[in-house]
């Protein structure tokens, strides 16, 4: 359970990394914010992924601990 929250985390922690540097038209289209024409980064995406991708990989690192 422990690596796959931190495995969970860190793909969470990349997604945000992508959601900052691309703007909406570059972004994979299976990824919710892919907009023709719009040339805009979605920080609130990148907000939210990562930070759900914090509590996720500190959730397996508490979870490690004895």
């Amino acid at each position: 359970m422990k690596l796959v929250l931190i495995l969970l985390g860190l793909i969470l922690i990349a997604l945000a990394v992508v959601y900052f540097v691309l703007p909406a038209d570059q972004l994979p289209g299976f990824l919710p914010g892919h907009a023709a024409g719009v040339m805009r980064i979605h920080a609130k995406h990148g907000l939210v992924a990562g930070a759900i991708g914090v509590a996720l990989v500190t959730a397996g690192w508490f979870m490690g601990r004895r």
